[in-house]
């Protein structure tokens, strides 16, 4: 069971290194019932990822998506772009079980891909878990709400 909403549709961004992910992620979510907002890129010319991660993160930030994913080559730039946004909470994840575990304890509310170290098959899978994979609440939630710095 999920705590995000397809009434809402999923955010999706990119850099040159993470585009072909993108599109095969772009196309298995919405075989699975989603509505997808793409924000690029949508080629192999070398671009900068802020530029996408900073629309994908604000989508999500506004509320205008359920959650969003983001793929570069390590991954980083994007995750570490995509928390500078105000309760956005972005897990970069290359394992199942920390997909698992940034939605289970930290309510990650994007995941962040790296390109470079993944297959599309595990990528694939990684969304599926993160999209699965319920907040536990309690402890995690104070914790959670001191991450903030306001």
């Amino acid at each position: 069971m999920s705590d995000f909403s397809k009434q809402l549709p999923v955010a999706i961004g990119c850099d040159h290194a993470g585009y072909t992910y993108k599109d095969a992620i772009k196309a298995h979510l919405e075989a699975l019932g989603w509505q997808v907002k793409d924000f690029g890129t949508h080629g192999p010319d070398s671009v900068d990822y802020p530029d996408f991660a900073h629309p994908t993160a604000a989508s999500v930030e506004s509320g205008e998506s359920a959650f969003g994913v983001l793929i570069c080559g390590s991954a980083n730039g994007v995750a570490i772009t995509a928390n500078k946004h105000e309760g956005i909470r972005a897990g970069l994840c290359w394992h199942n079980d920390v997909a698992k575990l940034v939605r289970q304890h930290n309510n990650a509310n994007m995941i962040c891909l790296p390109a470079r170290f993944l297959s599309s098959e595990e990528a694939l899978q990684l969304v599926e878990t993160f999209i699965n994979t319920e907040f536990e609440g309690g402890r995690h939630a104070t914790r959670v709400n001191k991450i903030t710095c306001s």
